[in-house]
């Protein structure tokens, strides 16, 4: 089972992996800001995720971690 950690901080919120993500477990998170005050990335259904890496791949700011 992968996992995936997001380093919510380091998110700007601009939704690229969300496009990229084959299972669709990615969104914003709408009542989070984070301390730059942006709405962070969420995983909406960790068991879901296969850990193919695409939103590691696409992100900009290197926020996500996968882990197998």
């Amino acid at each position: 089972m992968a996992k995936l950690i997001i380093n919510e901080e380091a998110c700007k919120g601009c939704s690229l992996c969300i496009n990229v993500c084959p299972k669709k477990i990615l969104q914003l998170h709408k009542e989070k800001l984070n301390t730059k005050g942006y709405h962070p990335i969420s995983i909406i259904d960790m068991d879901a995720c296969i850990g193919c890496a695409s939103c590691a791949r696409m992100c900009p700011d290197v926020v996500f971690t996968v882990e197998k």
